[in-house]
């Protein structure tokens, strides 16, 4: 994903030191906790992850390779991420050969594709026949508003719809379970609807008043959402699988797929 056109909380979070506060939202420390967990079990030989701007989600091991279209997000890792190697590489054209990797982690990034089917069979190329994604989606077309417009979504997810475009790129689904329930969808319109009212305030004093409010937002950041993370956790785990609002999704390569 490109760091400026589709990571646009970065228009609040301008410079680096408060960029780095995204790495604190209670949606990615969630959305990361799930897919590490997923790893728990796992014997891997070289993982790809895809899209990880400048917010890896499987950070315990140096036997990665992250990789972002964007340069400024890929440059931004190499300074400030030490584990792995980070690569400017297309999710629908990746640069590696066929059955390099053994896992694929791809959270948070379908979505941004024109062409998911496309980047969803490149994947499938590049890791080994048995080899497994872990996935996370936005998941109910219907909660598509005005947060997925602001990030620039071509589209959400059913269950049955992401299982489908998996098993056409020689997948097999394992195991689905949810990440976050509708409160993120609450959450995340709202916060993008008083974000857009922010940012469309013009005044003489509007320099001065940013920074006002970036410097007392750097001050609450992380405890709210630290605080928030708990809340997030107890909705996803109370509400029914239909109503989620992020899914994580684990499948695994056909034996004989050569895709």
């Amino acid at each position: 994903m490109n760091l400026q056109d589709n990571n646009r909380f970065d228009d609040f979070f301008a410079e680096n030191k408060y960029v780095l506060l995204k790495n604190y939202l209670y949606n990615y420390l969630l959305r990361k906790r799930a897919i590490e967990n997923s790893f728990q079990n796992e014997k891997w030989e070289l993982i790809l992850e895809i899209g990880s701007g400048i917010s890896p989600v499987m950070t315990r091991t140096d036997k990665i390779i992250y990789t972002d279209l964007s340069f400024a997000a890929v440059n931004f890792m190499k300074n400030n991420f030490k584990r792995g190697h980070c690569l400017v590489a297309d999710a629908m054209n990746l640069p590696f050969k066929t059955g390099a990797f053994t896992h694929a982690v791809c959270s948070e990034v379908l979505e941004h594709l024109e062409d998911d089917c496309k980047a969803l069979r490149e994947i499938s190329r590049v890791v080994k026949p048995r080899g497994k994604i872990m996935l996370t989606i936005p998941h109910r077309k219907a909660y598509f508003t005005n947060d997925d417009r602001y990030v620039k979504h071509y589209r959400r997810y059913e269950t049955e719809e992401i299982a489908g475009q998996l098993a056409a790129a020689g997948f097999n689904v394992h195991k689905s379970e949810k990440v976050l329930g509708p409160l993120e969808k609450i959450t995340m319109s709202l916060l993008i609807f008083c974000l857009s009212a922010f940012k469309g305030r013009k005044n003489s004093r509007e320099n001065s008043y940013k920074g006002a409010a970036k410097k007392y937002m750097v001050a609450i950041f992380k405890w709210l959402n630290f605080t928030y993370m708990g809340l997030a956790w107890l909705d996803a785990r109370l509400m029914p699988d239909s109503l989620s609002a992020v899914k994580l999704i684990i499948a695994q390569k056909a034996e004989n797929c050569n895709e």
